[in-house]
């Protein structure tokens, strides 16, 4: 999508949101399987690889490190050689708008013997990296901030680590994971402990590559000095993007739609467990396994939803899909109450803070919290002018209001989905009618 085609506009849909929907590969599991893979010793080949911005990233970035990647769509082929198969970039390490690149980055580069530099776009400058340099640092990482308040620029200059036994503060699984892979190069047991469960796709993966992993409850540990073996990954489709679409039929009435081979990751699928919880009708279907991750079909229909008061540890498995949570707030009956959803502040925007903007904008009521929103439903939502802040998950979940609400909605920025969903107005379009969007 060009700059010129960056405002979209979204119509209401008058025949529901129907069909048969297969999404592209979850944008987590790709990352992990590129750099699992990459520092692998053989060949592994990724089935349905996200393709998806942030993703593009991640290859580019093990390119630059000097991995053999052969890419054909959304089949991947990575000739890896090991850690040892790494050397020093030519140049900047490029994240683009990923921190899941740059944070998962800082830890497998922390211990390689040769210096990284890694950089981002404006937004991604923007958000905090403290989170990992301050763990990798206890394990005797050499990492700078050129950024300044611990932001992007990062320097890093290689050298041995030890194990470390680290007590986050937040429920990260991009902290989790970072440590992990420092871990994997310590001498030593590396342990992480988490207030909450996030998600698990790192500990799921790595045994596949030929890595044990001890799981206690929210407590992960990995010894050091362990190597990868090549290892096939097919990724499930990506239940983020998924949730845009489940959220849609619940509220736009006559819906009904399947979404098919869908990852069901318990520690991913909050956003299910809560539109259930609001009344929403979404029946799981063919439950397999694919990779160590649950997959399954999703039958979703047209339901009346209710407010409910969402907090604590279902907040951390839904804290992505938050966005069109909040969306499908607007149009239930009563009362939702979202709180400990600070994270959301330093996301790709400031997500509190633009969807309290930008729904209040088109007619919600939606009062801005501390740690999250208070959004009286029932209201609906008339036509207007909004942006996404450059915020994919915001574009999203707007589009996904404009398809429920009474009028036209014309959003800025629209573009942004290509970071994890380019993919996405063409499967709208497919699933109401051609005209509810123009680009």
């Amino acid at each position: 999508m060009t700059k010129a085609q960056d405002t979209i506009q979204i119509r209401p849909t008058s025949n529901g949101v129907r069909g048969t929907l297969t999404l592209p590969g979850d944008k987590s599991i790709s990352h992990r399987a590129v750099m699992f893979a990459s520092i692998a010793q053989g060949k592994s080949r990724i089935v349905n690889c996200s393709g998806g911005g942030d993703n593009r990233s991640t290859i580019a970035a093990f390119r630059a490190l000097g991995v053999e990647i052969d890419q054909n769509g959304t089949d991947i082929l990575i000739k890896g050689k090991g850690w040892h198969g790494l050397h020093a970039a030519a140049g900047t390490i490029d994240c683009g708008n990923s921190g899941t690149t740059m944070r998962l980055l800082s830890g497998l580069l922390a211990a390689r013997p040769f210096d990284s530099r890694l950089d981002g776009d404006e937004s991604l400058r923007s958000r905090p990296m403290k989170r990992v340099m301050a763990p990798l640092t206890e394990m005797g990482a050499d990492i700078i901030s050129e950024g300044g308040e611990n932001r992007a620029p990062l320097r890093i200059h290689g050298k041995p680590l030890h194990s470390l036994a680290y007590r986050s503060p937040v429920a990260s699984a991009q902290v989790k994971s970072a440590i992990l892979l420092a871990g994997l190069q310590a001498q030593g047991k590396t342990t992480v402990w988490e207030p909450e469960r996030s998600r698990d796709h790192t500990e799921r993966m790595l045994p596949a590559f030929g890595v044990p992993i001890d799981v206690s409850g929210t407590e992960v540990s990995v010894a050091g000095g362990q190597e990868l073996r090549a290892c096939d990954v097919e990724v499930p489709g990506d239940f983020s993007s998924a949730a845009f679409f489940l959220t849609a039929a619940s509220i736009v009435p006559g819906s009904e739609l399947r979404v098919r081979d869908v990852g069901l990751n318990p520690t991913r699928v909050g956003a299910l467990d809560v539109l259930r919880m609001m009344g929403a009708n979404i029946q799981v279907e063919n439950l397999h396994e694919m990779c160590g991750e649950p997959v399954g079909d999703l039958l979703v229909r047209a339901s009346s939803l209710c407010g409910i008061e969402l907090s604590g540890e279902l907040v951390v498995r839904a804290i992505d899909e938050i966005p069109t949570l909040a969306v499908a707030a607007v149009f239930a009956q009563g009362t939702t109450t979202i709180r400990d959803a600070q994270e959301l502040r330093v996301k790709e925007s400031d997500r509190l803070t633009a969807l309290a903007t930008t729904l209040n904008t088109l007619g919600a009521k939606v009062t801005e919290l501390p740690d999250g929103l208070l959004i009286a439903g029932g209201h609906g939502l008339h036509g207007g002018r909004v942006s996404s802040f450059g915020d994919h998950r915001i574009a999203m979940a707007l589009t996904i209001a404009g398809l429920a609400g009474t009028g036209a909605i014309v959003l800025e920025e629209g573009a942004s989905v290509a970071i994890s969903f380019p993919s996405f107005y063409s499967l709208v379009r497919d699933l109401t009618e051609p005209a509810t969007i123009q680009l």
